[in-house]
């Protein structure tokens, strides 16, 4: 069996080429469970990972000094609204431009190590013919893959919503890694203004637990993203009380479902007042509730703390970050930004050939930005009127 994975992996050809399992034995002998039983206890720990383990632990390639996630996963719908706050058409041709343009952008890599990819771009060239995957690694950026199927109607809620996907996600799993995807993302939300009700809380934790687990079991690492909705008038105590809860539901069921947290990355909302709030938090205010939240409820083990954006400006995305970095953490705490990384970037390009560079140039000085916030060495200086632009959607859907 061992010598038949072993085949199977020397088949694939995008496995030589990731820097983060180099000299690494890619597979132990393939079983599903690995059990350890320690000598001082009586009870049996169960960590399924499938044969992937030594893989998945790999996960600090991702989560390096200085290096975050470009989060360009943006269903094709989405993207369409991008392109049309440009006055582009929402065509696979207009898509496929603009993706060219942000994985090209020269020594991306140097600021962003991996990429969150829509199943259309991880099997999609660019523009030049080079297969995108390829050109990310290149760059040591290692490919992710969005694996949900969107936000619907969550029956017996207060107007909540419940994120699908689940059904068929082993197989499609399975080929995103042959792809050459070595990290999955799953997004689910939770809207304080709508309750949240019991229900909405468990069903976005049990449907995180399982996608991570069957994630997990098929070679890629599991992005998990509860995301508490900007939505709502509340202030800061309350999105904290919210979080604690909807991250203790999470971890309990990702313990329940036997996965590895050492192969896990998480990718949470920051603790901040609702948007529409008349009270507004400093950046060291939010660094200080979200880094409590983290301390109460996030197991060392997990390897990167990844905070997505959520509507937040370019420049308040960065400065949280920074505050968040200004002492050591028992975590990489990073990001994993999209429009919070492309918002600039995007419109100094306005669908032109001409303005390539110039939009590529914008995306490396948000990426570099964030860089720094990571290390905790960002100033602020330098910084244009756009990247001071609020990104609230109220509703939004990715």
């Amino acid at each position: 069996m061992a010598s038949a994975s072993a085949s199977l992996l020397k088949s694939s050809p995008v496995l030589d080429k990731f820097e983060w399992v180099k000299g690494q034995s890619l597979r132990q002998p393939s079983v599903s469970v690995v059990r350890c039983h320690p000598t001082a206890a009586p009870s049996t720990l169960t960590v399924r990972a499938g044969s992937y383990i030594d893989e998945l632990v790999k996960t600090k390639t991702v989560a390096s000094p200085g290096r975050g996630i470009l989060a360009m996963d943006e269903s094709n719908a989405t993207c369409g609204k991008r392109l049309a706050s440009i006055g582009l058409e929402n065509t696979e041709a207009n898509r496929q431009a603009y993706r060219t343009l942000l994985v090209t952008a020269p020594e991306l890599g140097k600021y962003i190590s991996g990429a969150i990819l829509f199943e259309e771009t991880l099997y999609q060239s660019t523009v030049d013919g080079e297969k995108i995957v390829d050109v990310l690694v290149k760059q040591g950026i290692v490919p992710g893959i969005k694996v949900d199927k969107g936000l619907v109607p969550l029956p017996g809620s207060n107007n909540e919503s419940w994120c699908q996907g689940l059904d068929g996600l082993a197989s499609r799993a399975a080929a995103y890694y042959q792809q050459g995807a070595r990290f999955a993302k799953w997004r689910t939300v939770v809207s304080i203004p709508n309750g949240p009700s019991a229900l909405a809380v468990k069903e976005a934790a049990w449907g995180l637990a399982r996608y991570a687990a069957v994630s997990q079991d098929n070679g890629l690492v599991p992005i998990v993203e509860p995301e508490i909705l900007l939505d709502g008038e509340h202030g800061i105590d309350r999105t904290f009380e919210v979080a604690q809860k909807v991250w203790a539901e999470v971890f309990f069921y990702l313990a329940e479902n036997n996965v590895l947290f050492e192969g896990i990355l998480l990718k949470p909302s920051m603790v901040t007042p609702g948007a529409e709030s008349k009270d507004k938090a400093s950046p060291e205010t939010v660094a200080k509730y979200t880094l409590s939240l983290l301390q109460r409820r996030i197991p060392p083990a997990v390897p990167g703390i990844m905070f997505l954006s959520g509507g937040q400006s370019e420049i308040e995305a960065t400065l949280n970050l920074n505050a968040m970095n200004q002492a050591p953490n028992p975590w990489h705490v990073s990001f994993s930004y999209a429009r919070a990384l492309q918002n600039t970037c995007l419109k100094t390009w306005g669908g032109r050939p001409e303005n390539v560079k110039a939009a590529q140039d914008a995306l490396i000085q948000r990426a570099k930005s964030n860089s720094l916030a990571q290390l905790g060495k960002y100033t602020g200086d330098g910084e244009s009127d756009e990247a001071k632009e609020g990104m609230f959607v109220k509703g939004y859907t990715y």
